[in-house]
């Protein structure tokens, strides 16, 4: 019974593997792929041996038939399964997956080797049966399958274009015919199959997970679709009798099958197929890289030479097309460029012009010829507003920058206007039009005679120095920077670019350069306005040079002291110029005996003894250094004798330089030494004259050396004895109140002194004393009324300043804001009114501390909702505009309620610049808020004051000044009303870009801010004016 089932499941076994043959067989029949043919093959074979088994199996076959038909049955359903995969699947879904396809039939063809192995074991009675099984099962065993090297090759193609690798366009095009060749099509008849395929492989992978697949599909979509762009042609021969103002499409034969275009440089390969030559050398390059030999891309010719010869007649022939359509389209473009062109029009035309200068450059000299380039610049110069009039002007750089190749067009383009137009695209906002205006400065600068006119052009260096040292837009930095160098190869071009912040030209003259060069150059230093970090590059540089100028011809010396009074207004050049020994000079022009054989001018000694204020202002290096071959220092005694007998034989205008310095050497003196403490202790010598002459003098040293001052009398108790000086005199105009009440003005008091030494009730008896200082005509010109009056006031600074409450109680109810006002107003001292300014100042900012107590508060308690029903509400306060508190005069600290703006304002056209600063400065207290910056505005302009700082804002020089105004401009700007008044003022526009120039890191900041608030830049990307700018002209000390 077992027997029977055994040899039943044998012959069930037999009859499966017998159907699964038939049906591979019948299935590999008509797939075009030898690896399937082979395997069919190997299938027929196989079914024969199968049949004769059959027939001789016994009822009960040996276990090693049975599990070799097993097995080879299960291999059948894989390769059935794979000839399904052939007959169904798209050709290109079967040509990416060849390789895998492949290597299955192949294992499964070994696999089934090894079965009849097993299956030879039950043959052994049939000699001839397991012949032929043992035959066949070796050569499956050893079967290798593979597939065409061309199917290896598209494969491997295919599978890098996926991944993300960038090939040129003409190679993307080779691949489709490559690809449209191994699928048995032609690229161009069957361009509707070939797209079928990709759509039939698409459906193919709609459910595959594949990333590897999903990335071929799209790579070769997008290589199809870019291949698949049609051009326009035509197939009719040129008609000379054709309408002469219509362009004609090229004919079919004029396009490079890579590329599509119009071939410039047509060439012919062994196949005769003519190629555009760089189109077919990237193919080549292609074929290299795939290990591949090199094939013509339409044929798919093997290529034995790669000769690439001139295809001569067919570039000639395009050539003849080229210029026909050319002048016509030239023709076209200056007809939509006229004067009645709309932008649309304009832009167009713009856009032919550069494709024609871009595609046939040969053909530009006919753009030049043709009159165009003014065209241009006049469409470029016609009003446009807003996003549009940027967008025409970028195209018109684009095109003419393409269009200056040579050295005709450059000079035409310079000739017609064209850098001066570039340079005013340099301070454009968008990015795009400035980089056009750059690179076409940049292809101008190749010749010095155009770099003399890019510089001519206003503002043009200032903007690219600023673009140089732009570390946002490296790109546009890097063009700048390239501009700029080239200018500086023409000397011609040193003042314009040390205007601009470009020193190199200037200080290469001035240390290498010819003694006239020297001179030239120092001429220009003494007449600019340098910022600080300027003037350390300069000194640091030059120093050398302009001290042995000294010593050198009367011009020179002139020229040199010029700049050197300029360059030491900074405090730290003065160290480097007394290392680089500038003092013996300076001290051998200001003692020197004018002669007619050796003349030294007054000018030249008033320049000197400048030079020099300026260097000894500060202490540091030159209190030890020689000033005379001798080895004197400037603090000897013997130089000292000598400036004081020159001041006996000097005139007024510059006796104050020669004051100035022997003040700071006697200052020096005193400090270093112990003349301070020695000086202390003569206010308490007991002969009238030697404390009258201690007062003196202390008062004198302590507006320069308080700080030092102020140790030594607060160790001994003095500032009490001070303050008793001015008591006991009842702070009568004697020398030596007046000096007291001086010196403790000049000293750094802290609020606790404020209030514990000196006292609030300090406060009224200087009130009192002011008022009879104003009323006595006979000591108001004496030295002793006049230092009362100033020690007082200085007095009084110190309790404006103070924040203690107790205090503040005192100077509101002495009044002390109409104290400042009046003296503002009624006396002519500059140091009055510097005083008095600055006390508006200290109120003023102190009012918004006390605004916080002027607040009114809600009533509480349980009774105030019952008073309310019966007790009218108070009137509403009227609220201060500045302080949004109801300020009313008795407050003391509010400039609008106090009508302080009119004097302060009225201080502005004061010739005392130190009192203009102090001026603005108590003015700029009124914008300090932020948030009620209109309602300030307008108090401000109701008294006219920000006409004024504005008239004083366009003649001020750089300094604390200029910072303080710029400050209060860029304030005022904040609001919509003044921004748009004065958004077309060229003065203010000047005005802010030369503070952005030469001022200090601050006022650069506040200029920038305040242009952004005129509209004229962006914040994000202001021309020269973004925050990295900055960087290129360093930070000021």
């Amino acid at each position: 019974m077992s027997g029977s089932m055994s040899g039943d499941r044998s012959q069930g076994q037999v009859s499966t593997v017998l159907r699964l043959l038939n049906e591979v067989v019948r299935g590999s029949s008509g797939i075009p792929r030898d690896c399937a043919r082979r395997f069919s093959e190997y299938a027929k074979r196989l079914e024969v041996i199968i049949n004769q088994v059959d027939k001789i199996l016994s009822e009960t076959p040996p276990p090693p038939v049975q599990t070799a038909l097993k097995g080879i049955a299960a291999d059948l359903r894989k390769v059935e399964a794979t000839t399904g995969v052939y007959n169904n699947k798209c050709k290109i879904y079967l040509l990416i997956h060849c390789r895998n396809l492949c290597k299955i039939l192949q294992e499964t063809a070994q696999s089934i080797g090894n079965w009849l192995a097993l299956l030879d074991l039950g043959l052994q009675n049939n000699n001839d049966l397991q012949k032929k099984s043992d035959q066949l099962s070796r050569e499956m065993q050893q079967a290798q399958f593979s597939v065409t090297e061309n199917e290896e090759r598209i494969c491997s193609t295919l599978e890098k274009e996926a991944h993300g690798r960038l090939t040129a366009k003409a190679v993307q095009n080779a691949i489709i015919m490559d690809i449209a060749r191994a699928l048995g099509m032609d690229s161009e008849r069957n361009r509707l199959e070939l797209s079928q395929q990709i759509q039939l492989l698409k459906d193919d992978l709609r459910d595959s997970n594949d990333e590897n697949d999903l990335h071929i599909l799209h790579s070769l979509e997008r290589m199809f679709d870019n291949w698949a762009i049609e051009p326009v042609v035509v197939s009719k021969p040129i008609d000379s009798d054709a309408e002469e103002d219509a362009p004609i499409p090229p004919f079919k034969t004029f396009l490079c099958p890579l590329t599509k275009e119009v071939m410039k440089n047509p060439v012919v390969l062994e196949s005769s197929q003519s190629y555009e030559r760089s189109a077919i050398q990237h193919w080549f390059a292609h074929c290299r890289e795939q290990g591949r030999d090199p094939t013509c891309p339409v044929t798919g010719q093997v290529l034995k030479s790669l000769e690439l010869r001139p295809n001569i007649s067919l570039s000639g022939t395009i050539q003849e097309w080229v210029d026909r359509n050319v002048d016509i389209r030239i023709k076209s473009a200056i007809q939509h460029l006229g004067s009645s062109a709309s932008v649309e029009d304009c832009e167009r035309a713009l856009d032919d012009i550069y494709k024609i200068s871009e595609e046939y450059p040969s053909s530009r000299y006919k753009l030049r010829k043709s009159g165009l380039i003014p065209i241009i610049v006049e469409a470029m110069q016609r009003p446009s507003q807003g996003h549009v009039g940027s967008q025409l002007r970028s195209k018109v750089l684009m095109t003419l920058l393409s269009m200056a190749g040579d050295d005709d067009s450059k000079k035409m383009m310079v000739e017609a206007g064209v850098s001066r137009l570039a340079s005013k695209s340099l301070g454009a906002t968008p990015e795009k039009e400035k980089e056009y205006a750059v690179r076409l400065l940049l292809e101008f600068s190749n010749v010095k005679e155009f770099c003399l006119r890019i510089a001519s052009e206003k503002g043009s260096l200032l903007l690219l120095s600023g673009m140089a040292g732009n570390v946002e837009n490296p790109t546009l930095s890097n063009l700048a920077e390239q501009v700029l160098r080239k200018m500086e190869d023409v000397e011609e071009n040193v003042h314009q670019l040390a205007a601009a912040g470009r020193f190199q030209l200037l200080l290469t003259l001035l240390c290498e350069g010819s003694e006239n060069s020297q001179i030239q150059m120092a001429e220009c230093l003494s007449n600019m306005t340098l910022a600080n970090s300027d003037k350390e590059l300069i000194v640091t540089k030059g120093a050398k040079v302009f001290v042995n100028m000294l010593s050198s011809t009367l011009e020179a010396k002139s020229s040199s002291l010029l700049a050197l009074f300029n360059l030491s207004t900074l405090d730290d050049n003065a160290a480097v110029l007394v290392d680089a020994g500038i003092l013996p000079p300076l001290m051998n022009i200001l003692f020197k005996v004018h002669s007619i054989q050796d003349p030294v001018p007054i000018n030249l000694k008033e320049l000197a003894a400048e030079t020099l204020a300026n260097i000894v202002s500060k202490a540091g290096h030159w209190e030890f250094a020689v000033v005379d071959s001798e080895g004197h220092a400037l603090q000897s005694e013997f130089i000292i004798h000598k400036l004081l007998e020159l001041l006996t034989h000097i005139g007024p205008h510059w006796k104050v330089n020669l004051l100035r310095i022997l003040y700071e050497s006697a200052a020096v003196h005193i400090k270093n030494g112990n003349g301070i403490v020695t000086l202390v202790a003569f206010l308490e010598d007991p002969e009238l004259d030697h404390r009258i002459h201690a007062f003196k003098l202390i008062c004198i040293l302590s507006e320069r050396l308080g700080q030092d001052f102020a140790p030594v009398l607060r160790n001994n108790n003095r500032l009490v004895l001070l303050k008793d000086k001015l008591l006991n005199s009842g702070l009568y105009a004697s020398e030596e109140c007046s000096a007291a009440a001086y010196i403790l003005a000049n000293l750094p008091l802290s609020d606790h002194e404020v209030k514990n030494v000196l006292g609030a009730d300090l406060i009224g008896c200087i009130v009192n004393a002011l008022k009879e200082q104003r009323g006595n005509r006979a000591g108001r010109n004496s030295w002793a009324g006049n230092t009362m009056v100033e020690g007082l006031l200085g007095l009084l600074l110190h309790f404006a300043r103070c924040s203690d409450r107790t205090v503040l109680d005192s100077v509101r109810e002495n009044r002390l804001m109409i104290v400042f006002k009046e003296q503002l107003m009624y006396h002519g001292q500059p140091k009055v009114k510097l005083l008095s300014a600055k006390g508006l100042r200290y109120l003023s900012e102190a009012a918004r501390t006390v605004a916080k107590d002027l607040e009114p508060q809600p009533p509480n308690g349980w009774c105030v909702s019952y008073m309310l029903m019966c007790v009218n509400p108070p009137p509403t306060p009227v609220l201060c505009p500045v302080h949004g508190v109801p300020c009313d005069q008795d407050s003391m600290f509010c400039l609008v309620k106090a009508n302080a703006i009119k004097p302060l304002v009225e201080l502005l056209e004061d010739s005392n610049i130190d009192v203009q600063t102090a001026a603005v400065e108590a003015l700029s207290t009124i914008l300090s808020d932020t948030n009620n910056l209109k309602a300030c505005v307008e108090e401000l302009d109701k008294e006219e004051a920000v006409q004024h700082i504005l008239g004083l804002f366009f003649v001020v020089r750089p300094g604390q000044l200029q910072e303080r105004i710029v400050w209060m401009i860029e304030r005022i700007l904040r609001v919509d009303e003044q921004s748009q008044r004065y958004s077309l003022d060229q003065s203010m526009v000047k005005a802010l870009v030369e503070a952005f120039k030469h001022g200090n890191s601050s006022t650069r900041q506040l200029a920038q801010s305040a242009l952004t608030n005129l509209k004229e830049l962006s914040g994000a990307s202001a021309g020269v004016l973004s925050r990295s700018r900055l960087q290129r002209f360093g930070n000021p000390q």
